[in-house]
């Protein structure tokens, strides 16, 4: 009977040690294929704005309940207030680059996080050249339809 029941447990043991190995596995894939969805969504983002302008961008990416943190540590939240923050007349005329350095994302897929280098252009209220480099820091959430949309930058 003790040998029955070691042949029982080591079966559920082996079984059990299977199906954790297979489902970190099937995790790595998900988050792999969640970060290269992030990359292609980061690059789109500033694709758009060099193309189609930063308020646009900003809008569209955006999260309905969005939030970013600007100058002074204001916050601007939600998708209409990001639009009309960066349709001032400094950032009609701006231009903005960034890539991620790097990019991480939760076990289930659905929410990351990227960081790296930013460079903005454009002119002060005297028309002078004027350039600011930094670290952005961006929160992305897939939504229902898999999209990416980021609530925090």
């Amino acid at each position: 009977m003790k040998s029955y029941l070691i042949k029982i447990f080591l079966s559920l043991f082996v079984f059990n040690i299977y199906a954790c190995t297979a489902s970190l596995k099937a995790q790595e894939r998900v988050a792999e294929l969640a970060k290269k969805q992030i990359s292609n969504f980061e690059a789109a983002f500033a694709k758009m704005a060099a193309e189609q302008g930063i308020a646009q961008a900003f809008y569209y990416f955006a999260d309905d309940n969005a939030t970013i943190k600007r100058q002074n540590d204001t916050l601007i939240t939600g998708k209409e207030n990001i639009r009309n923050f960066y349709s001032s007349p400094f950032y009609n005329s701006a231009t903005v680059t960034w890539s991620p350095d790097f990019i991480e994302v939760s076990s289930a897929g659905d929410l990351g996080y990227t960081y790296g280098k930013y460079s903005w252009k454009g002119k002060d209220k005297s028309g002078n050249a004027v350039e600011y480099h930094g670290v952005f820091h961006t929160v992305w959430k897939k939504n229902k339809n898999g999209e990416w949309k980021y609530v925090w930058d």
